[in-house]
């Protein structure tokens, strides 16, 4: 599917998937986003929805890549310090669904089958958008985006 460009403005940290570093990082980054309740300070945003997007990869999935947690913006014109910025580039991705209750670990289930698909991927920006359906953490739906060559 096409997706169009978008703004992201939140946390970032730099990890990777080798000796489970990731599983420590990405969610001390939710801890953190919501402890500081870092959604309250970005400016801007078009929605109430959550980007947890993985860029910047070194190589592929098994390599250090960037995760950034954020919200959509209008634009980049308002970065509060200690925040970063990713623009998501407009192109192809393929669309997953993770469904179930989030605490059982559905999203991370649903990458492990991304990992061993085979697929193509572009490793631009790959991401997970929490939104509306995504709020019951006992009957949640996060919807995966994967960016994949045009």
């Amino acid at each position: 599917m096409r997706i169009e460009e978008t703004y992201v403005v939140g946390l970032a940290v730099r990890t990777t998937n080798e000796n489970d570093q990731a599983a420590k990082d990405i969610p001390a980054l939710w801890q953190r986003f919501f402890l500081e309740n870092i959604a309250a300070g970005i400016p801007d945003k078009t929605g109430s929805e959550l980007y947890c997007i993985y860029t910047d990869y070194e190589d592929d999935f098994t390599k250090p890549y960037t995760t950034i947690l954020g919200c959509p913006v209008a634009d980049l014109s308002q970065i509060p310090e200690g925040l970063t910025s990713h623009t998501i580039a407009a192109g192809d991705y393929t669309h997953f669904q993770a469904k179930g209750k989030l605490n059982e670990g559905i999203v991370y289930q649903e990458w492990t089958g991304i990992w061993n698909s085979g697929m193509q991927r572009a490793y631009g920006s790959d991401f997970e958008i929490y939104g509306e359906k995504a709020r019951d953490p006992e009957n949640a739906t996060v919807d995966i985006f994967i960016s994949v060559p045009g």
